[in-house]
């Protein structure tokens, strides 16, 4: 009897124990066991720490997935702790009314994040999500192939690369010069290198965006480098829009000398660049010839907290976070993955530890996001209809691509983007 009065005592204990438990289900979108994995140890060790929370990771699908999902479960009360959302929905996510800004959780200094990165997820003067996985695009380029070519240095502006193309066709090297994958992201970045706002009102962060910036000069420098690249059959691409993985292998198949894709992919490239026998560099994103570089955009995603949970769920789910991005966990993310540690304390501890020697080709992505110039244009376009802005002008580039003119190109893609914007912008009437 005392056995049995002993095992009821210590089962209800347990019981309390796993009432008492916080249970932190964290939604993101990476479905590779490498990520993944990195994600799952994180939590192993916090859970461990923590005896009275239990954070879950779950993979969710794709970003826009997701971040449906996770308002679907917000409606139904049953949203997650944390969630992961790419840079280009936190506008949608604002919108969605579900979430509420990590600095109203409770205090945290964020001092320590790259200003880069955290001035995206500063929306209204509130840090909104926490910067989690973090990327910009570079030049990637084949060291052999250029050699043959006689080309010394990577290109640093759109007449440097179509000069470079002109020696790549003359060497007969049976390769396109240059190729990527057709990204709305790559317009953003380009507007931003020069300066230029992507949308009115501040780039949609002194008041809602209502118009595009698709008519002016630096959007006409981009689409005509599009123009002289197809009339002179310099650039290549699978034919579907956003192929990343793609456009990579086009690259590492060494089928084109130059590529540009994201920072996050330097790792994955150069392995497979090794594998099919050429050494690969990594340069600054080549912008339009005769303008100042002003600096990238980030891209990536970070993480929100919905409000509908309880507050202690939420500082739980916080403080996990704080956890996942601190500064030894940042710089060991950067070192897997290639995505930038959003901490300042991370890069010094990477340099510190002899990282960049050991790892050259990171150097001209950090220089190039710490060199940024922060302004509304290189702050970051929101827009709560992104998704589909993006695509329209995605499909604005590939028109250029198949012969239509520069002009016709860009005014109906400015036509079509304005009219999502202004569809989009009636439900805030």
């Amino acid at each position: 009897m005392k056995r049995l009065m002993l095992m009821l005592v210590l089962g209800g204990s347990a019981l309390q124990m796993a009432s008492a438990q916080t249970t932190i289900e964290f939604w993101h979108s990476f479905g590779d066991a490498k990520r993944t994995g990195w994600i799952q140890a994180r939590a192993d060790e916090y859970n461990k720490a923590h005896s009275d929370t239990k954070v879950v990771p779950v993979y969710k699908g794709s970003y826009n997935d997701s971040l449906q999902a996770t308002i679907l479960a917000a409606r139904q009360n049953k949203a997650p702790a944390l969630v992961q959302i790419f840079e280009v929905g936190s506008q949608l996510a604002l919108d969605s009314g579900i979430f509420q800004p990590v600095s109203s959780v409770k205090n945290v200094d964020f001092s320590d994040y790259l200003k880069p990165v955290i001035n995206y997820y500063t929306i209204g003067g509130k840090v909104n999500s926490l910067p989690f996985n973090s990327s910009s695009p570079v030049l990637y380029y084949n060291k052999d192939l250029m050699k043959k070519a006689g080309i010394a240095a990577p290109p640093t502006t759109y007449g440097g690369l179509l000069d470079d193309c002109k020696k790549i066709q003359a060497a007969k090297l049976d390769t396109t010069c240059f190729g990527m994958s057709l990204n709305g992201w790559f317009v953003e970045q380009w507007m931003a290198q020069q300066g230029s706002v992507l949308l009115n009102n501040g780039n949609g962060r002194s008041g809602r965006a209502t118009a595009s910036n698709l008519d002016s000069a630096a959007a006409r420098n981009i689409f005509t480098f599009f123009k002289t690249l197809q009339d002179n059959k310099y650039f290549t691409y699978t034919g579907k829009l956003e192929d990343w993985d793609g456009s990579d292998a086009i690259f590492t198949n060494q089928k084109s000398v130059f590529h540009i894709t994201s920072t996050a992919d330097i790792g994955n490239i150069n392995e497979a660049a090794k594998k099919s026998g050429f050494s690969m560099g990594v340069g600054v994103l080549p912008i339009p010839s005769g303008t100042k570089r002003n600096g990238v955009v980030i891209g990536g995603a970070s993480l929100w907290i919905p409000k509908s949970i309880a507050k202690p769920q939420a500082e739980a789910a916080l403080d996990f976070a704080l956890y996942m991005t601190n500064t030894a966990n940042m710089a060991a993310w950067h070192k897997l993955t290639g995505y930038y540690p959003v901490r300042t304390s991370s890069i010094k501890s990477l340099r510190g530890s002899g990282w960049f020697s050991e790892s050259p080709l990171q150097i001209v992505a950090f220089n190039q996001l710490t060199n940024t110039v922060p302004s509304p244009a290189t702050a970051g376009a929101l827009n709560g209809t992104a998704i589909e802005t993006r695509k329209i002008i995605e499909e604005g580039l590939q028109k250029v691509l198949g012969g239509t003119s520069v002009d016709a190109a860009l005014s109906e893609t400015k036509t079509r983007v304005d009219a999502a914007l202004t569809e989009y912008g009636k439900n805030f009437k």
